[in-house]
């Protein structure tokens, strides 16, 4: 019997653990993560408020205190945060199934079939509109006073075991929020070997394959051999070990910046609701319901008991314009970006006077990114073998980084849908 082929895939949130899932058993496969287990924040939120009187929390970057899967990068402008950890980023995303591959669809990519697998395969569910409370249909119908035309998120959930205990992006305490652990977990019980605190440095390479892995495992450098590899490190992550490995990538840097505007509203306990449960979606940009404890931490403004805060979201689909080399990110708003930005918060404002909310009393938020990617952009080129040219013939890419243009919409679905395409493919 001929050896079973053997694939290297490289961190474990949305791309990866998808391609490990669907490709254990015609390979073998290795998922390697850099982080370790994820560890949510299991304390009651009051807990949060009275920690924030420490001192402590005078840095962004030491939010890991309380959830140590999550990694905080700064630039000049704004805060940028990602999972890191098994499940990546999907154990601190709030869950939402949005399909936007309207991007990947204009340049060919039809990504129906695997849409059709993830809606059989996974929990998605606009059920847990039947348990709204009165805070969350009070804010529903002021956006559709104003037109703003919301629509009940789709989420990753088992509606029966959510408690409303808004820990959606810190760590859901019931399981009751899906995310790719449980890809992980599946591939795993398949046969897939899971290595966790395995950083990996760089790929070697040799004329037009990669010949191994180099990592850092147990105090150690180690390298992995292996017939495919594929990179989900996400969309910070991938493009430094490209450019380490001597591959070059684009300087088209997205991140989907997001501010939020608050205001007082005593008793409102938007702290107890689902986080995001319902979108609207506007030129460039979506608006809506979400506590950000980013904010809440670190801005003084925020200062105050949770439950008398209403905060809006504003997430932009930014212009892709910025790099990263491992040490530093460079990403600025663009004028394009700063005028939509402009005109999102004047909608927040109208939002948060018709709550009740003065607007002499309104404040923004830190403003924050946690959706990077596009530093390898797929073109229609690529629309058939979803590999870019630029890259050795045994090595994919399976994470934001190949998407086009920023989404401004949650993008893990999308991703999950692009990996199964791949993994297909192969």
């Amino acid at each position: 019997m001929s050896k079973k082929k053997t694939a290297i895939i490289i961190g474990s949130g949305a791309g990866g653990a998808m391609m490990a899932k669907e490709l254990q058993g015609r390979f073998q496969v290795a998922i390697l993560e850099a982080g370790k287990d994820f560890r949510p924040f299991s304390g009651p939120l009051d807990q949060l408020s009275a920690l924030r009187s420490t001192g402590l929390f005078f840095d962004e970057r030491l939010i890991r205190l309380l959830l140590p899967n999550m990694q905080i990068d700064k630039t000049k402008d704004m805060v940028l945060v990602r999972g890191r950890g098994i499940g990546g980023t999907t154990t601190l995303a709030t869950g939402n199934a949005v399909r936007c591959d309207q991007d990947l669809r204009a340049i060919g990519i039809d990504l129906d079939a695997q849409f059709e697998e993830l809606y059989r395969e996974l929990p998605i569910t606009t059920s847990h509109q039947e348990h709204w409370s009165d805070t969350t249909k009070r804010l529903y119908a002021v956006f559709e006073e104003m037109g703003l035309d919301p629509v009940v998120t789709p989420k990753l959930l088992d509606t029966g075991h959510c408690i409303r205990c808004g820990h959606c992006a810190i760590g859901c305490p019931t399981g009751a929020k899906w995310d790719t652990r449980r890809l992980v977990d599946q591939a795993v019980e398949k046969g897939a070997r899971l290595l966790t605190g395995c950083e990996v440095v760089r790929l070697e390479r040799e004329n037009d394959r990669i010949t191994g892995v180099l990592a850092r495992y147990q105090g150690k450098k180690v390298r992995f051999s292996a017939d495919l590899v594929v990179l989900a490190a996400g969309g910070l992550g991938t493009p430094v070990i490209l450019e380490r490995s001597g591959i070059a990538c684009q300087k088209t840097l997205f991140v989907d910046p997001v501010l939020c505007v608050a205001g007082p509203l005593q008793g409102f306990h938007q702290e107890r609701e689902l986080l995001m449960p319902f979108i609207s979606q506007q030129d460039g940009y979506i608006l809506s319901p979400y506590m950000d404890y980013l904010s809440f931490f670190f801005d003084k403004r925020w200062r105050r008991p949770m439950q008398d805060l209403v905060s809006i979201m504003i997430k932009l689909a930014d212009e892709e314009t910025g790099s990263t080399d491992g040490r530093h990110v460079k990403k600025s708003m663009t004028k394009l970006d700063s005028e939509r930005m402009e005109k999102a918060v004047l909608q927040c404002h109208e939002i948060l006077n018709r709550l009740g909310v003065p607007e002499d009393k309104h404040f923004p938020g830190t403003l924050n990114a946690g959706h990077p990617g596009g530093m390898l952009p797929l073109t229609a080129a690529e629309k058939d073998s979803l590999h870019n040219p630029a890259l050795p013939e045994n090595l994919y890419v399976a994470d934001a980084t190949i998407l086009p243009q920023a989404m401004g919409n949650p993008p893990i679905l999308t991703i999950m849908a692009l990996a199964k395409k791949i993994a297909a493919s192969l």
